[in-house]
């Protein structure tokens, strides 16, 4: 999990995914036969040979924020990258990663003893808070080195919990990126295998459209993670995956407005997963989606799937999984790609 622990603990939102590239890079360069960036920052690596291209896809990019404002008292103002949870801002330690090194700062808002009684009641809205890097003027502030645009990170470190549990920020989608990573250090098949590391999933998908647009794979199966259910306050109707249940296969995503699996490739990784005893759950997502929805309309259209380890909290800095999850989303990965290469000879 050491490589896990790395990659959690890296930073990089939409457009800045340099410091989870480069510990990508250097691992994929020790086992591939080509590892080379494209012109949007995609990270592509390729192994193996052969008439079929397969493509594995997990994105290097997490949610943040960006400055957008620095007031006359040195306070940032900022906006969202990807879906950040308001809820999950307020009172958390950030980092604003300026051109002449990292700020430490914290997000402050209204205390409630200044609060009148109707705003105790409504939850704090991200107009209303701000990050204090202890500057007292926008001077200070651009002595310090921040910029507008800079971007901000959570502050926060990989951990343990009990079992095989641990946590961290950025498991979605440093655990993809991972899985990923294992599974081009142990698959040996007679294919072109491309695993792209890609950008700016969280604001836009963009990364894989530009990549798979490049490659033309003949399938793809993206490494991604999923909101898992098991906790107060979520029915089971609502949410049926659980941690230490398996790898998750989507079957549908966002109302079917994203993905719908292909039959051919949801038919794989079931039966591939049946047979080789590998736990797993299936998943229908009314919200929500991933890489694949710009793979599976690239071109003339791929067939394309996902593969998801289940984490509580998504979007938050405290996401939790299951090393068992992880190993399962690996093993079936390398399982079904052998099969699909078997079956096309």
């Amino acid at each position: 999990m050491e490589l896990l622990r790395k990659l959690s603990e890296a930073h990089g939102v939409p457009g800045y995914e340099d410091e989870v590239r480069s510990l990508l890079l250097r691992e994929f360069e020790a086992f591939c036969d080509s590892v080379e960036v494209d012109a949007l920052g995609n990270l592509i690596a390729r192994k193996g040979s052969g008439e079929a291209r397969v493509m594995l896809a997990a994105h290097m990019d997490e949610i943040g924020l960006m400055v957008k404002h620095v007031d006359s008292k040195g306070y940032l103002r900022f906006m969202p990258l990807g879906g950040v949870v308001e809820q999950c801002l307020l009172n958390q330690r950030v980092l604003v990663h300026t051109s002449e090194g990292v700020v430490r700062g914290v997000i402050g808002s209204k205390p409630p003893h200044l609060m009148k009684d109707e705003e105790r009641k409504k939850p704090v809205k991200t107009e209303d808070m701000f990050i204090d890097v202890g500057a007292g003027s926008a001077e200070d502030a651009e002595k310090m080195g921040v910029r507008v645009g800079d971007f901000v990170t959570f502050e926060r470190s990989f951990a343990e919990l009990g079992g095989e549990l641990v946590t961290g920020k950025a498991f979605d989608d440093r655990i993809g990126c991972w899985a990923m990573v294992e599974v081009m250090r142990r698959l040996e098949v007679d294919a072109e295998v491309y695993a792209v590391a890609t950008v700016q999933e969280e604001v836009g998908l963009k990364g894989a459209r530009t990549s798979a647009y490049g490659i033309a794979p003949d399938m793809a199966l993206v490494l991604e993670t999923t909101s898992a259910g098991d906790f107060p306050g979520v029915k089971e109707e609502e949410c049926r995956v659980k941690l230490g249940a398996g790898v998750v296969v989507t079957v549908a995503d966002a109302g079917g407005r994203g993905l719908i699996t292909h039959p051919r490739i949801r038919e794989l990784l079931v039966s591939t997963a049946r047979e080789e005893k590998i736990e797993h759950q299936l998943e229908v997502v009314e919200r929500g989606t991933t890489d694949a929805t710009s793979i599976h309309l690239t071109r003339t259209g791929v067939p394309t799937g996902v593969l998801s380890v289940p984490a509580r909290y998504l979007h938050s800095p405290v996401e939790v999984a299951d090393r068992r999850d992880m190993k399962r989303a690996v093993e079936l990965c390398c399982s079904a790609v052998r099969r699909w290469c078997e079956e096309r000879k």
